[in-house]
Order: structure tokens, then sequence, then C-alpha cells
């Protein structure tokens, strides 16, 4: 079965009415015939029918165990750490999302939970940081912003060993590319606002276990806590998800034909993206990824952070915003944006230089994409002239 059809047909007819679409079960309780005699149903932040169907779906695309839906990616990631206690390590890569970096050092680190930071691209720097401590590795493939990609087997063989579990967050390839599942990974997240969602209308975010015992744990964690996503917003991710597969399969194909441009702009210094075969990681892309993404970051040949924010202020149909993974292309500055809550070196250490853009290429024509960049190009390079004969 292709990945398209498996899509379509894991969102359920609803049993009760035969609709197509799941029905949106905007309710805070439920009846019951008894105490405690229900129809699995009983009080919305516990369970919703409208948020287990998403949940399933999800699951079945992981091809993991169970799926549990939250209120925002980061509210995700929350619940994963929660499984940890004071004195326990995490390993986590190195180019981090700036959210969980900050939920990361400036929430969980004061609770005595530790972090070591390394580049997961070679497996064997993740096997030479663990300890005794090491409770969790947490990695992202590809990563934000310099889509690294970390060899998802290799580093789950490792975690294996050593007793520990592996995350990873497969939002920027999400499971119509990949399925770190099925490469030996304990648990997924991701950020359904992105790719899942696909149309930049709402926050949510998702994890999937390998197996019941670990579900069990983010079950009970999602209702302690009760960070859960909504019905509607549910709904609205289930919708997203029916054209999954042929939205990042037109991402990847724009983003390629974006990133062979960018080869040739005069402008460009490193251009990220694991669909050329320049990328250092591109045998491993193209060995555990189906489409190589929508997501495109690039630096300049001079380090300018004013030409930079030059560049992705005169773009008109890349829309400057932080997000990604919308019908709408997207650009930013994530040393402002996304990435302005990692201190400065450690950013530079990723890779992340004050001139890094990242793109989100959306479903417009690729060659109307090419044009726009073009022209802001363009103004960015007659300012640099005008500055320099002032």
């Amino acid at each position: 079965m292709s990945t398209q059809t498996q899509i379509i047909h894991s969102i359920p007819v609803d049993p009760l009415t035969g609709s197509i679409s799941v029905p949106i079960y905007q309710t805070s309780t439920f009846v019951q015939e008894a105490p405690g005699v229900h129809k699995g149903y009983d009080y919305a932040r516990s369970n919703n029918p409208t948020r287990k169907a998403l949940e399933d779906v999800i699951a079945q695309l992981e091809k993991g165990s169970n799926g549990y839906a939250f209120a925002s990616g980061l509210a995700a990631i929350d619940a994963v750490v929660k499984l940890l206690s004071a004195g326990d390590e995490i390993i986590a890569v190195d180019d981090i999302y700036g959210g969980a970096f900050r939920l990361f050092t400036h929430i969980y680190q004061k609770f005595g939970i530790s972090i070591r930071y390394v580049d997961a691209t070679d497996h064997r720097n993740v096997a030479d940081a663990i300890t005794p401590a090491t409770k969790l590795i947490w990695i992202e493939s590809p990563t934000n912003p310099t889509l690294k990609i970390a060899d998802i087997a290799e580093i789950a063989t490792i975690a294996k060993a050593n007793k520990v579990l592996l995350c990873v967050d497969n939002t920027f390839a999400s499971p119509a590319s990949q399925k770190p599942i099925t490469l030996g990974a304990d648990i997924v997240v991701h950020s359904g606002t992105k790719y899942l969602g696909g149309h930049s209308d709402l926050i949510a975010g998702l994890v999937v276990t390998a197996t019941q015992e670990l579900g069990d744990k983010i079950k009970f964690i999602q209702n302690a806590s009760g960070a859960i996503l909504a019905p509607f917003d549910s709904w609205l991710v289930i919708r997203g998800i029916e054209t999954l597969d042929l939205r990042v399969a037109r991402h990847s194909q724009s983003a390629q034909a974006v990133a062979e441009y960018l080869q040739g702009e005069d402008l460009v210094g490193n251009i990220y993206y694991p669909g050329l075969p320049s990328h250092p990681n591109y045998a491993v892309a193209t060995k555990q990824q189906k489409y190589t993404g929508g997501i495109i970051s690039f630096d300049l040949k001079v380090d300018d952070k004013a030409l930079a924010s030059q560049i992705v202020s005169s773009t008109k149909y890349f829309k400057l915003a932080e997000s990604l993974g919308g019908v709408k292309s997207l650009c930013c500055l994530p040393c402002e944006m996304t990435h302005k809550s990692i201190p400065q070196e450690k950013r530079y250490a990723a890779g992340v230089k004050d001139s890094l853009i990242r793109l989100s290429v959306g479903l417009e024509d690729a060659a109307d994409l090419i044009e726009d960049l073009k022209q802001a190009f363009a103004t960015a390079k007659q300012k640099l002239e005008v500055s320099a004969l002032s």
C-alpha cells in the first residue's frame, strides 16, 4: 500500500453516523450510565473521540504503539522530559530547536536534569557522551535550522546497548518521509503545527511511543499535566494529514529547485539542504528519508546580520515569519527569531551564524519563488553598492 493510500484510509469513517469526516466532539464531559460505567469517555481532558482519532492516526503513520496529542509541540516535548527524574541526564543534538533549548536549559536544569549537547551526525559522539546518569538521547533529524542528519538506526543501537531511551523529533521530515520507530527509536515527537497541520492555522504537538508501556507513561503525564489538544484543533490536524504525502512531495521538489538555484548566487556561502550531494550527510539522508524536505537554510559569504535582515525583509512570496511547513512559503532570520534564546557562542558552535537564513518552501510554483529570491538578492546588492559609495 502506498503512503498516500495508507494516510487516507488510516482516518476512520465515523461508526455512529457514517460521516466520512471525523466529527468534532465539542464537549467537556460525557453522560454515564452509572457511576464509572460509560462508553470509554468520562471527561474530555482524559479522553475525547476527536483527539483519540488523531492519536490513533499518528500512531499508525509512525508505526508506533500509541499516539498522544498535546496543545503545542513544546507541550509534547515537555511530556517526554517528564519521564525523567532529578539527577538524570539528556544527551541532545547540538543544533537544537530554540524552544527545546529554552525548555531544557531554563526549566528542567533547575529541577536537577542535566543536558549535554553533541554533534549527532557522528554517532560515535553520542556513544562517547553517555554516562551512567544518561537516561534520554534527544535528536532532531533533520535539525533546525542547519539540517544536520543523524543516522537514527546507529544511534538507536547505541541507546539500546546502554539502556537509554531515544527520542527523535521528526517534525522536519514528517512520517510521510521518515519513520524513526522503524529505525529503532523509542519515542517520536512532532510539532503538529508544521507539516502535519500544513496550513499555518493551528498549534499542536504529538508524541508517539514504540511500546504500550511507554505509552501508558505518556498518557498518565498527558492527563495529569492537562496540556491536551482541543477537539477542533485535533480535527484540523486530521484534515491536514489527509494531504500530507502529496504536500511533502511537492515541498521537496520545489525546495530542491530553490537549493540548486542558491548554489549559483554569489552572496550565498554555505547551503544546508540534504537533497544536495554537497551536503555532508547526503548519503544518510537518502538512506533513511523518502523525501529531502521543504526546508533550506543558507548563510552569506560575509557574515553580516544587517545584510541578511535586508534579504528576508525584501521577499514578496516568502513571508517573513516564524514557523514552517505551511502551504505559503516563509523565511526567517533564526538569530533574531526562532533561535534567539540560544547564546551566540552556542549557535555559532552549531553552525548557526548571524547571517543564516531559513526558508520554508511552500506550494507556490518553484520558478516564482526563485524569481522572488533573485529580486531580494538584487535589492540587497543595490543597498550594498550605495553603502560602499557613501
